[in-house]
């Protein structure tokens, strides 16, 4: 069948029946994730001039990189499978597109090369192609991970295996899969001596998706791996805390209700997203996007979070509380109104952050 996104109309495999899977695949939930793509590509390359190669390394139909190459990229599809990389020069002639189609092993082209931004955009976990990435990335290096169970602790042994860290799944298991994904991929990159830092990341649609500028350096590497860390958090009264270190310090019971705490990390802690890169990216999407609304929308509320690594929910709260729930206006407002930060969250509708802790939100939002 024939899909059209952006400025480009590309032939993608017909949507599998239940337990049927289709030669090459293709998602369309994830639109928005390309949207914003190539938005991001068009905002980066404002804010880096000189770059100009792009690599797709994980082609499949190659939506992701036809769509580049539309907008002036020099563009690399590459994918292992014959059907797909015959779909690729199918894709980029139906658009009058010229870029490089690689049947290759997408680890071993990003050894034995390197592009100013790459993409990987795996069914499941990226993992597998983290050190290539790293190593075949000059400048930019996008990440989608799938594998959201293992990410955010619901898998809890694929979780640890894959991601090298202790995954929890906990209220704010968006959040924690994230930072779990950041983590892995800051401490891949910092083996050499390169530093990972996110400038845009977001979990939407059962993946996470992040975008991570690179600084090249011992000291740059070390100063990422310094915001790495642990959360600590009560499952009784929803009371967490976090500390930095690689070495796991916490509370010996709840300093709240005195019940056991789970411990999550080493994930990362730091900044997930610089809030101007977010406005510049809302700036390049386009009305030809089919998603131009949610991702314009999704971008402001990526800018306007407040930089904590857990969030709330404020349903799950008030059931804790036994009352009711507000509108998360109000609630938000009372929260600023006693003299903390709160932002409203891009995981859902009743989702904030805060530093407030447990008991300060509960008292600054009582009635």
């Amino acid at each position: 069948m024939r899909v059209s996104e952006g400025r480009v109309t590309v032939t993608v495999p017909e949507q599998p029946d239940a337990g049927k899977g289709a030669d090459v695949f293709f998602n369309p939930v994830q639109e928005l994730n390309r949207d914003i793509t190539v938005a991001a590509l068009r905002a980066y390359r404002e804010r880096t001039p000189r770059v100009s190669t792009y690599l797709d390394a994980t082609a499949a139909s190659g939506i992701r990189g036809v769509r580049a190459a539309a907008n002036d990229w020099e563009t690399t599809l590459c994918d292992i499978d014959d059907d797909a990389t015959a779909l690729c020069e199918q894709n980029l002639e139906r658009n009058d597109l010229a870029a490089s189609v690689r049947r290759s092993d997408a680890n071993v082209l990003m050894h034995s090369e390197a592009f100013d931004v790459v993409d990987v955009d795996p069914f499941g976990t990226p993992i597998p192609f983290a050190d290539a990435a790293v190593q075949g990335t000059k400048h930019l290096l996008c990440v989608t991970a799938t594998d959201t169970a293992p990410l955010c602790g619901a898998h809890f042994e694929s979780g640890v295996r894959s991601y090298g860290a202790v995954p929890r799944n906990t209220e704010f298991h968006a959040e924690m899969g994230m930072r779990v994904l950041l983590s892995a991929m800051v401490r891949t990159a910092a083996r050499y001596d390169i530093a990972a830092r996110p400038i845009l990341s977001h979990a939407t649609k059962h993946y996470a998706r992040t975008y991570l500028e690179f600084d090249h350096g011992a000291k740059v590497a070390n100063d990422c791996i310094d915001e790495l860390g642990y959360v600590h958090h009560c499952q009784h009264c929803l009371w967490r805390d976090h500390d930095y270190g690689l070495i796991a310090d916490p509370p010996e019971d709840c300093p709240v209700c005195d019940k056991h705490l789970q411990t999550a990390g080493p994930i990362w802690l730091g900044r997930t997203c610089d809030p101007a890169f977010a406005d510049a990216i809302a700036e390049q999407v386009t009305e030809e996007m089919g998603t131009a609304d949610e991702a314009k929308e999704l971008l402001a509320t990526l800018r306007d979070e407040i930089d904590t690594p857990t969030h709330y929910d404020q349903h799950r709260l008030c059931k804790r509380w036994g009352r009711g729930a507000e509108a998360m206006d109000e609630f938000i407002e009372k929260l600023r109104d006693a003299g903390y930060e709160a932002s409203r969250t891009h995981y859902g509708g009743t989702t904030f952050k805060t530093d407030a802790d447990v008991v300060e939100i509960r008292e600054a939002t009582a009635e």
